[in-house]
């Protein structure tokens, strides 16, 4: 027989942002925003646990607080913009579909006015012809049970867990889109648009096309033995770490279905409760003579009692249930051994609902928890109830930023490393430190934080050792310097860009290169001879202007001094003590045309290195070389100091990777030094990366100037070092936390991906581990495997550019992949 649920729902009204039921209980909504799964410590979910329990003890008898996840599986929806660039269309595109669990939790409070009576399984309002009329709701009533939840409210913010009020519209709902009542009735997303669908209460629960199931515990046989605010997550932990996550994770985020779990505490009249408990401890004191489970019975109620006034717990009436639902009838048994493997982990035995399923399903209608069942609920204390409430979530995610995925079920999450955080407080500066394993994806985290920042519109620039950003420099046209015997490494700090002049900071920087180049590190420069090449520097430019056919360079510029300021000395007068221009000239020649580093400094490409964003200094066939290696290191330290300096409004970013080998030289030590000291103040950001623990460990410039003012810590595959990370947690400032955290990385991968984990720590205050995973044209972009970049660099040449080449190549192997 089909019946308007409009006659049977038991609300009379939503006003006032909450709803009143047709026998007067009031009930405030709000949307709850939990901390994200996987990173939370014991003391953490300790502390939250407290506040819960303290919260609670706030509100006043006959209030009910109901706790509702919804877990639903939904297919990612690629997020694309008209500007984006290639590798951020392919990397949307791969994740184009992948299932993961949506979430979204609610809690009410619902406040029973006086002499209402409790509902039980045979006096449910489903049942009822029409819902008894509402009461005349007292204002002092109303008044006070808005204070208690005012100061529920401010406890549960204070322990980390947030709450926003669900205002008229989100309860109800509108024309365009569902609200809270009819997302729960008809099993559809709040955002989505109103559907309504037919509901069927015979032989079970059946929504539209969805079948239903209803797992109880509400029986005090099923509970687990022990409880707590949270339980070990064996694949997370080591022999050394236990990873903690809430103690109902496995009935939320870790049951991998469409469910909601609804969690009540009831909270009556405690004193009478107690005196109940009392009388029945007497009936079954004169019964345990006829059964030993009488005995048994009032032995477990009198320890109930003494702990209740010696602890002074406050007893409470409990229930938990989870309802599932699918479209194909043949997944419900896939799905009960799914809930009941969950219900193990927790130590407990789930019941599947039949005949009272209806009845449970329609108490769990928001602003109708005082028609749930009385008989389906278990006596406990307050603080054991409140460990079966939920207390993960799922990543949160921006609008733009770092495409990272979040742990669990690899949904792509926007990250924000620098604006956010600085503008909370969450960081005092954007400096970042890299660490990690050889062959734990370094060079993939770095390439595609680079390639984000780049696409942003950042100044990129990176110094390597190792050939771990070829691909990405050509795919984004950026100058690529590198030594090699057939085209040795090149610069032209001589030249200006259109529009740029020869202001102080440039003429400072070509003085000291060119000290540089004439003395010794040991050795001191006079006033006079600072001031001559000043000099010499100014009239070489003026000398540029009156003959503009003449290219800037060293060439030009030992000319000048050749031809010209070898006169302007003598008609100075200026002696050789002073100045000696053939001990300058005669230094300098190796630099000079038909000298042994003649191309060192006379390029005539790659020149605007002011205006190019993404610069790469590959120097590993230079990092022992005398001479090669200290030009090239001032050169890149004074091109990065003039973008820092002239770049006004543009993010400038500077990654030093396998950094040891430069920071060994004592002129880049210092200069690494200022760096991290002064690169915020010019909307810079400096990255240190290494796989080298023991240098960390022993280096000064890294422990007392690095590590300390990078406030963004990135920790990769760390299990090579096991050995020694008491000493790296000393010398980093992890927390155990931390620790438990980095060694969980990579343990517990979903299988059939190809990703690493990346643990970032940001201020010592917020930790996360999320996937770094890639799209195949991102991973070939990113590769370092010697045989993968030559048949990049192949089909880059075949198809006319490293964009094309990828995306054939790319193709090419995803048509390899579904032949095996």
């Amino acid at each position: 027989m089909m019946v308007d649920i409009a006659n049977n729902l038991p609300v009379y009204k939503v006003e006032n942002d909450m709803i009143i039921s047709r026998q007067g209980d009031i009930t405030i909504c709000y949307e709850v925003e939990l901390p994200a799964i996987f990173t939370r410590s014991a003391q953490e979910y300790e502390a939250m646990h407290q506040a819960r329990v303290k919260a609670i003890k706030v509100l006043s008898p006959f209030t009910i607080i109901h706790q509702q996840d919804r877990f639903m599986r939904m297919p990612y929806r690629e997020q694309l913009s008209p500007g984006d660039s290639f590798l951020s269309a392919a990397g949307e595109a791969s994740f184009s579909g992948r299932p993961y669990l949506a979430q979204r939790s609610f809690l009410f409070l619902t406040k029973i006015p006086n002499g209402r009576k409790a509902a039980s399984s045979a006096s449910s309002v489903l049942l009822r012809k029409s819902p008894v009329p509402v009461q005349t709701l007292n204002p002092l009533f109303l008044q006070e049970f808005g204070e208690k939840a005012g100061a529920f409210e401010r406890i549960l913010r204070d322990g980390g867990i947030r709450l926003r009020r669900l205002c008229d519209d989100e309860l109800a709902g509108t024309k365009g889109r569902a609200g809270i009542l009819e997302s729960y009735c008809f099993l559809s997303g709040m955002d989505e648009r109103p559907i309504i669908k037919d509901v069927q209460l015979k032989d079970g629960i059946r929504i539209g096309e969805d079948h239903c199931q209803l797992f109880t515990l509400s029986d005090a046989e099923d509970l687990p033995a022990l409880c707590g605010s949270r339980i070990d997550y064996e694949g997370y932990s080591t022999e050394q770490t236990r990873f903690s996550v809430g103690f109902a994770a496995p009935l939320g985020l870790l049951l991998d279905t469409n469910h909601m779990v609804n969690q009540y505490i009831f909270i009556g009249d405690g004193p009478k409760t107690l005196k109940d408990l009392e009388k029945k401890r007497l009936r079954l004191q004169s019964l345990s003579g006829y059964s030993r489970e009488n005995g048994i019975a009032r032995d477990a109620v009198s320890d109930f009692l003494d702990e209740a006034i010696t602890e002074q717990r406050l007893p409470v009436k409990a229930h938990i249930n989870v309802l599932t639902w699918t479209d194909r009838e043949s997944e419900k048994q896939e799905i009960r051994n799914k809930v009941s493997s969950a219900m193990a982990k927790l130590d407990a035995n789930a019941k599947l609902e039949t005949d009272g399923a209806a009845q449970i399903w329609w108490a769990g209608l928001p602003g109708n928890a005082a028609d749930f069942p009385m008989n389906d609920t278990f006596d406990t204390f307050l603080e054991q109830a409140a460990c079966f409430f939920n207390s993960d979530g799922n990543y949160a995610s921006l609008e733009k930023g770092w495409r990272l995925s979040e742990r669990l079920y690899g949904r792509p999450v926007q990250v924000d490393l620098f604006d956010k955080p600085m503008q909370t407080g969450l960081i005092t500066n954007r400096n970042m430190f890299v660490c990690g394993g050889s062959g734990g994806g370094k060079s993939m985290v770095m390439n595609h934080l680079l390639r984000t920042e780049y696409d942003r519109g950042t100044h990129c620039v990176t110094i390597d050792i190792g050939g771990s950003y070829k691909g990405l420099c050509d795919l984004l046209g950026g100058y690529y310097f590198i030594y090699t015997e057939d085209n040795p490494i090149r610069f032209n700090p001589f030249y200006l860009a259109k529009g740029e002049v020869l202001d102080t900071e440039k003429k400072e920087s070509l003085k000291n290169l060119l000290l540089a180049l004439w003395k010794k590190e040991d050795e001191p420069h006079s006033r006079s001879e600072y001031v001559a090449i000043s000099n010499a520097i100014t009239l070489y430019y003026v000398h540029l202007a009156k003959n503009p056919l003449i290219f800037p360079g060293f060439n030009s510029f030992y000319d000048f001094l050749m031809e010209e300021y070898l006169e302007v000395l003598e008609n100075g007068k200026v002696q050789e003590r002073d100045f000696s221009m053939s001990n300058f000239l005669y230094v300098l020649n190796p630099y000079y045309k038909g000298g042994e580093f003649d191309y060192l400094l006379n390029a005539t490409e790659n020149l605007n290195m002011l205006n190019e964003r993404f610069i790469v200094f590959e120097l590993d066939n230079i990092k022992s070389h005398p001479i090669l290696f200290p030009v090239v290191t001032i050169i890149i330290m004074e091109m990065f100091i003039s973008k820092m300096r002239k770049l006004k409004g543009q993010r400038k970013l500077l990654a030093i990777d396998e950094a040891w080998v430069a920071i060994a030289k004592a002129g880049m030590a210092g200069f690494v030094k200022f760096l991290y000291k002064t690169i915020r103040k010019f909307n810079g950001i400096a990255a240190l990366i290494t796989q080298e623990v023991d240098d960390l460990l022993s280096s000064p410039i890294i422990k007392e100037t690095v590590i300390n003012l990078s406030d963004t810590k990135l920790l990769l595959d760390m299990r090579k070092f096991m050995n020694k990370f008491d000493k790296l947690q000393e010398v980093l400032g992890l927390s155990a936390k931390a620790k438990a955290m980095v060694l969980s990385l990579n343990k517990a991968n979903e299988p059939g991906r190809v990703y690493r984990e990346v643990f970032i720590d940001q201020g010592g205050q917020d930790l996360k581990v999320y996937r770094n995973e890639l799209s195949v044209p991102e991973y070939l972009c990113y590769t370092t495997e010697e045989d993968e970049m030559i048949r990049v660099q192949e089909y880059a040449k075949k198809y006319g550019s490293m964009a094309e080449g990828i995306k054939a190549l790319a193709e090419v192997i995803e048509q390899e992949r579904q032949t095996k």
